[in-house]
């Protein structure tokens, strides 16, 4: 009896106490689940994504920035940076499942393709952090790797042989070889890169100037650019529009969302008419509706992609900022549905 009991409160201590209480809702609409990270405020706002209503708002963690799930899409992780935490959420339903406490300053979090590493920039620490995956929950720290200054977002090639991550202070880009874990090389790239994203079959690697007005096309292999593409003023982050040719970025000073081309290299269109601070990106599964945070207004916006059109806007939290939920298209270009961390649910 007492080892039962030992075990239950050691169940327990794993989720936060805040969500031992699961709302009735949870149950009877899990799939319609929007999570939304607020930044500012340390919460999650959970919004039904059929009626686009606030369901929840409850506290994560100190500066939640960015969530994804694992490479099964069992769990979904949120990274507390400056809590020194994982959360591991239902990917489903939101609520919240556990937590992995010392993980120090995960600000952006990315799963290799072939699933062996996670890693985790440390933008206030100077660093990434690599560990070997073996599923779940399970990470073991392999390597700490010191990279001046900012590192921010990151992109994996198919391979699983080099992620690229953007160091923000230095305007320049890393390239890590994961089996080795040591630095290939680092190039300038521009003002403030954030956002990295590949193209198909790992062609040219765009870079989004968040201190300019430009996304970069770099020719990795060869460490050249190639192309700068005139977007809007503070590019900042990608989301694949999932039909193996375009690529949005978002513009968080000029509030808009660009469509880029990955063929041509080049700006087809512009989605206008947006809240301050356009951010992070999700397109639901039909590829009809884009979710966008606004991580100035409070707010998150939905699209019309067949309009080009915001039509609705849910206010949440206070710097919103990284977006979620099970049902969505595909994200990656550069990688076969196989390999996609984040799979849609099966039909």
């Amino acid at each position: 009896m007492r080892r039962q009991f030992l075990k239950a409160a050691a169940s327990a201590a794993l989720v936060p106490a805040f969500a031992r209480a699961i709302p009735s809702w949870a149950a009877t609409r899990p799939s319609d689940v929007v999570v939304v990270l607020n930044s500012g405020d340390e919460t999650i706002t959970l919004i039904d994504q059929a009626t686009r209503q606030p369901l929840q708002t409850f506290p994560v963690g100190k500066q939640p920035h960015h969530l994804m799930a694992t490479p099964d899409n069992r769990l979904l992780i949120v990274a507390n940076a400056v809590g020194n935490d994982l959360v591991f959420l239902n990917p489903v339903s939101g609520q919240p499942e556990g937590t992995r406490p010392g993980i120090e300053d995960p600000y952006q979090i990315g799963f290799s393709p072939d699933k062996k590493w996670f890693l985790t920039n440390c933008l206030r620490l100077n660093r990434v952090d690599i560990y070997s995956y073996a599923g779940g929950r399970a990470l073991q720290l392999v390597k700490r790797m010191p990279l001046e200054a900012l590192p921010s977002h990151m992109a994996f090639t198919a391979d699983s042989q080099i992620v690229f991550v953007s160091l923000q202070q230095t305007n320049e880009v890393a390239a890590i070889h994961l089996p080795t874990q040591a630095l290939l090389w680092t190039m300038k790239v521009g003002e403030t890169p954030a956002g990295v994203w590949l193209t198909p079959k790992d062609e040219t690697l765009l870079v989004a100037l968040t201190g300019s007005n430009a996304v970069v096309a770099v020719d990795w292999r060869r460490r050249s650019i190639v192309r700068r593409i005139v977007t809007g003023e503070a590019a900042h982050n990608f989301r694949s529009l999932a039909d193996g040719r375009h690529v949005l970025v978002s513009n968080r000073v000029s509030d808009t969302i660009s469509i880029l081309d990955m063929q041509a290299l080049a700006k087809v269109a512009d989605i206008s008419g947006l809240r301050p601070g356009p951010d992070d990106m999700e397109l639901s599964a039909d590829r009809r509706w884009l979710w966008t945070t606004f991580r100035f207004d409070r707010g998150v916006g939905v699209i019309d992609m067949q309009t080009r059109k915001l039509v609705d806007v849910i206010g949440v939290g206070k710097s919103p900022h990284g977006i979620y939920f099970y049902d969505r298209a595909p994200f990656y270009d550069n990688l076969p549905p196989e390999l996609q961390v984040h799979a849609p649910r099966a039909a």
